[in-house]
């Protein structure tokens, strides 16, 4: 009897015990799973945090260009403009100032005036133009009175104190000059274009004078015909 009873409690035992055990598992089944549900969500927030951040910083930073540039490319080279060159105006052309060979007449001239400033006779002058290196042939220094002179054909000439003509000793050359002194200064100009007028280049009937040549200096009138240079 008392093993009867025994089991009985025994069974009574067990099924109490299965019956609560049952209950808890179902309690625990059935409870919500709140700290995991709630480490989720945070978690998921977080991670949204997250990426919210980084696109606003990703916004305000500049976009910048990571790709590095190919090196195999060529580069190229802003080309600067040329600068605009001002072209300096062309320089004035002025007149040449070369100077121009002496025919005999100027030579013969250029030293009258050299030797009439000096304050040489009309003979002086005369017979100092006789010896120019200039003058190639053989002549002489003869004094001359008012009258027909020769190289001015019919016409007389007159209104000089004194004259002196320069002649070649040979009548073939075309040359005959003249020293004339004046009375005064200011008539050496009326003188000199009388002369002037009343030339004859071809005085010498054989040859003929290629320059006529007249100068003044003080009261003194030089003229010349002759050719523009001599030979040897």
């Amino acid at each position: 009897m008392k093993k009867i009873l025994s089991l009985i409690m025994a069974l009574l035992i067990v099924t109490s015990f299965a019956a609560c055990k049952g209950k808890s598992t179902q309690e625990n089944n059935s409870a919500p799973q709140s700290d995991g549900a709630f480490e989720e969500i945070a978690a998921d927030s977080a991670s949204s945090n997250d990426e919210v951040h980084e696109e606003e910083e990703t916004a305000d930073e500049p976009a910048t260009d990571t790709q590095a540039p190919d090196s195999t490319k060529p580069q190229s080279t802003p080309q600067t403009p040329a600068p605009e060159q001002n072209t300096p105006p062309a320089p004035e052309q002025k007149p040449s100032t070369a100077p121009v060979a002496s025919t005999l007449g100027q030579t013969l001239l250029a030293d009258f005036k050299v030797k009439a400033s000096s304050g040489m006779s009309t003979q002086a002058i005369s017979e100092a133009l006789v010896a120019n290196p200039a003058i190639k042939f053989n002549g002489g220094a003869v004094p001359v009175e008012e009258g027909y002179l020769s190289g001015f054909d019919n016409t007389e000439i007159k209104g000089f104190k004194s004259g002196v003509m320069i002649a070649p000793q040979i009548g073939s050359i075309a040359f005959v000059g003249y020293v004339f002194e004046l009375e005064s200064a200011a008539d050496a100009p009326a003188f000199k274009a009388m002369l002037e007028k009343n030339a004859n280049l071809r005085w010498n009937i054989c040859v003929e004078a290629e320059e006529m040549v007249s100068g003044i200096s003080g009261n003194k009138v030089f003229f010349v015909m002759c050719p523009k240079s001599l030979e040897e």
